[in-house]
C-alpha cells in the first residue's frame, strides 16, 4: 500500500503544470498578460515600458525574443517562454529568468505571439537604451547609426542616458553630435533646442542642415481678416506681388471654400452652346458672338434669367481679396526656434560658400596640375624647340597604355606603378627619337610640314593601338592607398589620385628645372634654343641636342599619360582629349618658359573649374567660352603670361 500511494504522488506531481515557479521577469509579464495577448499597438506601450525600465539583465533578451516572434505562452497556466523547435512538433520551453529549460510542450499546448509591425517597432525603440550601452563597441555603433538613419522623439531620452557612460571617445563624440540633433528635432525645452541650434552655428554637416531646413518649412494659408497673432508667420503676402500672384490669391479662396469659382472661357462657350434658341443666345445673335466681350455679355444675361451660374467679374475678386489676408505660416510654433535656425542657417550658409570656393579651388588646383603635366613635355618639344607636335597626345596615349601592359605582368598595383613610370619614359623616349631622327629633324623651321607629319603620325598611332588593345577601353588601376578621398568637411574634398598627381606635377617641374639649370643637356639646350649657330661655333652638337630634347619631352608625356590613366579611360583617344589644352597651356603661358607653363596650366585649369560652376549643365558651352576667352587674351598678351627676353623673345 506504501508503494502504491508513493506511486499515486509521484503521478500527482508530474501532472503539475512545468514551470510554475515565476521569476521577476515572469512576474512582470503576467502582471500585463492582458495586454500582451491582446497585442494591439496602441495598449501595448505599458507592458515594453514595464520590460525596459525593470534594470533586470533578462529584459533585453526577452524584449529581443519577442520582436523576432519567438516567444510563446502556454496554453495551460498562461506562463511565457522562449520557444525552440525540437522537432515532431515540439518546442523546448526555456524559462526567461533562469535561461533553464522547463521541458517540452507539443505546439497545439502554446500560442505564439506574433507581434505586428507596429508592436515590433516599439519594441525595437525600447531595445535602443540597451544597444546604446551593449558591451560590444560595433554593437553599440551600429546602435548609433540606426538612429540617424531613422530618428524619433523616443530615441532622446535613452541616447542621453549612454553618452555619459560612453568609454569611447570617438563614439561619444557621435551619440552627443546625434543627442544635439535629437534635441533641435524633438525636445519639448524650448530652451534646450535653442542652445542646441546655436552650437551648430558653425558646423558643414549635411545632417545639421537636414535636422534644421524642416524647421523653416512653412504652410500658404488664407484667413478672414488679419492673420492670426498667436500663429509663427513668415511672411504676410500681398496679392499681386511676385510672391502670390493676383489670380493665385484667388484660387487659394476658392480651395478653401471662401470665394466662387471662376467660369473658364470653355465653360462659356458650352454654356452658350446650350442655350442657342431663335438663333441667339441670351438676346444676342450668333452672328455676333465672335468676340469675348459679346460672349460675355450673352453669358451675364443667361446667368440673370438664372440658365448659369453667375461669373466672376474683376470687381468681385477684388472684393473677396481685399477681405481676406494671406501668409506663410511655419508648421514650427515657437518663434525663437525659427528666428535661431534662421541665423545659424545664415551663418552655416556663408561658411558653406567659402568652402565650396575652397572645394573648387582644389579642384582647379588640380586640373591645373594635370593639365601641367600633359604640357610639360610639350613644352620642350614646342616651346623650347619649336616643334608643332600634334602627336604629343598620342605619346600620352602611349604611357598610359605601357602603365596597363606592366600591370597585366605585375599584378601588384604599387609595384607596378613603380616600374610603369620608368618604362613609359622609356618607351616613349624611345618612340620621341625616332620620330625625331626620321621625320622631325627635315622638317625644322617648316611649322606647316611638321604640322602636318605629326598630325599624320598621330592618326597612324591611334589605329595602332587600336589594332593592338582593340577599341575597348582598359583599366589602369590605382593602389589601395590612392583609393578614396582627403575630406576635410562635408563640404571640402578631393581623391588621393588627384593629390598625387599634383605631387608627381610639383616633382616634375623640379627635375624640369634641374635638367635645364644644373645639367650639360640643359645647358647645351639653353645654347641651341638662343642661338644654333653660335652654339654650333662652341662645339655643341645641334643635331644631338635636339634629338635628346625632344626625347626627353616624348619621355615626361609618358609618364603623364601612367599619371592621367589613373583616373581616365585608356583608349586611343586619351591623348586627343589633351592635346589642345597642352598647347593652350603653353602658349598662353608663354612659349618657351616653365614658369609660363605653369602659370598657364594654373590659368586655364582655374578659368575652365570656374566657367563650369557658372554653367554647370553644359561643360561644351564651357570648353567653348574658355576657347574664346584665350583668343581675346592673346591678342591683348600675344607672347602669353611670362614672356621670353632677350635673343629668343626676338625669335
Amino acid at each position: 500500500m506504501r508503494h502504491f500511494l508513493s506511486f499515486l504522488l509521484a503521478l500527482a506531481l508530474l501532472a503539475l503544470p512545468m514551470g510554475a515557479a515565476a521569476g521577476p521577469v515572469q512576474d512582470i509579464l503576467q502582471s500585463h498578460r492582458a495586454l500582451i495577448e491582446k497585442s494591439s499597438r496602441k495598449t501595448i506601450q505599458p507592458a515594453i515600458d514595464a520590460l525596459a525600465n525593470s534594470g533586470l539583465p533578462q529584459a533585453q533578451t526577452l524584449l529581443e525574443t519577442w520582436q523576432a516572434k519567438d516567444m510563446w505562452q502556454r496554453k495551460s497556466d498562461g506562463l511565457f517562454f522562449l520557444g525552440r523547435s525540437a522537432g515532431n512538433g515540439a518546442y523546448d520551453l526555456i524559462d526567461f529568468d533562469t535561461g533553464d529549460s522547463v521541458g517540452q510542450a507539443d505546439k497545439g499546448d502554446l500560442d505564439q505571439l506574433k507581434p505586428n509591425s507596429g508592436i515590433r517597432a516599439l519594441i525595437g525603440t525600447a531595445l535602443v537604451q540597451f544597444q546604446l550601452s551593449d558591451p560590444d563597441p560595433a554593437r553599440r555603433w551600429d546602435a548609433v547609426v540606426a538612429i540617424e538613419r531613422a530618428p524619433a522623439a523616443d530615441h532622446l531620452a535613452p541616447l542621453r542616458k549612454a553618452v555619459t557612460n560612453e568609454p569611447d571617445a570617438a563614439l561619444q563624440a557621435k551619440k552627443r553630435r546625434l543627442e544635439r540633433l535629437l534635441t533641435i528635432a524633438f525636445d519639448p525645452e524650448l530652451s534646450s533646442r535653442i542652445v542646441a541650434i546655436n552650437g551648430f552655428r558653425t558646423d558643414l554637416g549635411v545632417d545639421v542642415r537636414a535636422t534644421l531646413n524642416p524647421l523653416l518649412s512653412t504652410q500658404r494659408r488664407v484667413f478672414a481678416g488679419e492673420p492670426d497673432k498667436a500663429l509663427n508667420i513668415a511672411a504676410v503676402l500681398k496679392p499681386g506681388s511676385e510672391a502670390l500672384s493676383r489670380d493665385a490669391a484667388y484660387d487659394m479662396l476658392v480651395s478653401a471654400g471662401l470665394a466662387m469659382p471662376r467660369v473658364s472661357p470653355a465653360e462659356i462657350r458650352n454654356t452658350l452652346a446650350a442655350h442657342v434658341a431663335d438663333g441667339a443666345v441670351g438676346g444676342v445673335p450668333l452672328a455676333q458672338l465672335n468676340t469675348d466681350a459679346a460672349r460675355t455679355r450673352a453669358y451675364a444675361a443667361l446667368a440673370d434669367a438664372g440658365k448659369a451660374p453667375p461669373s466672376v467679374t474683376d470687381a468681385d475678386v477684388d472684393a473677396a481679396l481685399a477681405s481676406h489676408s494671406f501668409a506663410d505660416v511655419y508648421d514650427e510654433p515657437a518663434k525663437a526656434v525659427t528666428d535661431a535656425a534662421q541665423e545659424a542657417l545664415r551663418a552655416i550658409q556663408l561658411r558653406v560658400g567659402l568652402n565650396q570656393a575652397l572645394d573648387l579651388g582644389l579642384d582647379a588646383l588640380s586640373l591645373a596640375s594635370i593639365y601641367f603635366l600633359a604640357a610639360i613635355g610639350l613644352a620642350i618639344t614646342f616651346g623650347v624647340m619649336g616643334v608643332i607636335n600634334m602627336a604629343h597626345g598620342e605619346f600620352i596615349m602611349m604611357g598610359a597604355y605601357t602603365g596597363y601592359v606592366v600591370q597585366q605582368i605585375i599584378p601588384d598595383y604599387t609595384l607596378s606603378i613603380i616600374v610603369a613610370i620608368p618604362m613609359a619614359f622609356a618607351v616613349t623616349f624611345v618612340a620621341g627619337v625616332a620620330m625625331e631622327r626620321l621625320v622631325i629633324r627635315w622638317l625644322y623651321n617648316r611649322p606647316l610640314e611638321t604640322l602636318l607629319a605629326t598630325f599624320g603620325i598621330s592618326i597612324a598611332l591611334q589605329q595602332i593601338a587600336k589594332n593592338i588593345f582593340g577599341t575597348q577601353a582598359r583599366p589602369l588601376t590605382s593602389p589601395a592607398w590612392l583609393d578614396g578621398a582627403w575630406v576635410l568637411n562635408d563640404v571640402v574634398g578631393i581623391s588621393y589620385i588627384r593629390i598625387a598627381i599634383f605631387v608627381l606635377a610639383l616633382i616634375f617641374l623640379g627635375v624640369f628645372l634641374f635638367i635645364m639649370k644644373r645639367t650639360r643637356l640643359g645647358l647645351e639646350t639653353r645654347a641651341v634654343t638662343q642661338n644654333p649657330r653660335m652654339a654650333s661655333s662652341m662645339g655643341i652638337n645641334k643635331d644631338r641636342v635636339n634629338m635628346l630634347t625632344f626625347g626627353l619631352g616624348s619621355g615626361i608625356a609618358g609618364i603623364a599619360g601612367v599619371a592621367i590613366g589613373l583616373f581616365a579611360k585608356v583608349t586611343s583617344e586619351l591623348g586627343s582629349d589633351y592635346i589642345v589644352q597642352s598647347f593652350m597651356t603653353v602658349v598662353v603661358g608663354g612659349v618657351g618658359n616653365i614658369w609660363g607653363t605653369l602659370a598657364g596650366a594654373a590659368m586655364i585649369g582655374f578659368l575652365q573649374k570656374g566657367i563650369e560652376w557658372l554653367n554647370p549643365s553644359n561643360t561644351l558651352a564651357a570648353q567653348t567660352y574658355m576657347i574664346i576667352f584665350i583668343i581675346i587674351f592673346i591678342q591683348f598678351r600675344p607672347r602669353g603670361i611670362i614672356a621670353l627676353k632677350g635673343r629668343a623673345a626676338g625669335d
